[in-house]
């Protein structure tokens, strides 16, 4: 058995780690309960993003400690969580024109290259937009790009063949639209 003092230095050692984490935990926790505040008010309604996904998506970015996250801070991160999206989708549409050898496949990644292409050139300008707090320009892009990635989606059915894009027109049709539901309440 150790001596008292050894016992009772130890357990001072663990006291002292536990409060220098405390700030951290507690940090961690109200953005937690940020994020998850925004999830929920953003979620519902019209704007077709599910809370899980919300908080996916926002959690996924790391935000410093001493950053003031607002509405307009977590729609920007949304824009940029959609610009990556779309230019891995632009990437992996590139990859798979390369070896598809089916016609109505590769018409449909054409156009869903396209469509892609068209999302990443309207981000600078809605990032922009999100800066200078015009949310009614960022909000038009932003549907727009959920218009692309729901027409991409459905230009494969049209052509009765199977998407080979489906988690990633999904993903982009969300995060558009969680931004959108984000700079609404900025």
């Amino acid at each position: 058995m150790a001596p008292a003092s050894t016992s009772s230095t130890s357990q001072m050692s663990v006291v002292a780690v536990l409060l220098l984490l405390l700030p951290i935990a507690l940090a961690d926790s109200a953005l937690h309960q940020l994020i998850l505040g925004a999830c929920k008010t953003v979620g519902g309604g019209s704007t077709y993003v599910g809370i899980e996904f919300c908080e996916d998506a926002l959690n996924s970015v790391a935000v410093g400690s001493g950053v003031d996250l607002d509405y307009q801070l977590l729609g920007g991160i949304a824009v940029g969580l959609l610009a990556d999206n779309a230019t891995s989708t632009k990437t992996k549409i590139d990859s798979l024109l390369k070896a598809e050898d089916k016609a109505a496949v590769s018409r449909c990644l054409l156009s869903c290259q396209s469509l892609y292409g068209g999302i990443l050139d309207g981000g600078p300008a809605c990032t922009a937009a999100v800066k200078a707090k015009k949310f009614g320009d960022a909000t038009a892009i932003l549907e727009k790009a959920a218009a692309a990635a729901k027409e991409c989606k459905d230009g494969f059915g049209k052509s009765n063949v199977t998407s080979l894009l489906t988690a990633e027109d999904g993903n982009a049709f969300e995060l558009a639209k969680l931004g959108v539901g984000l700079l609404r309440f900025a």
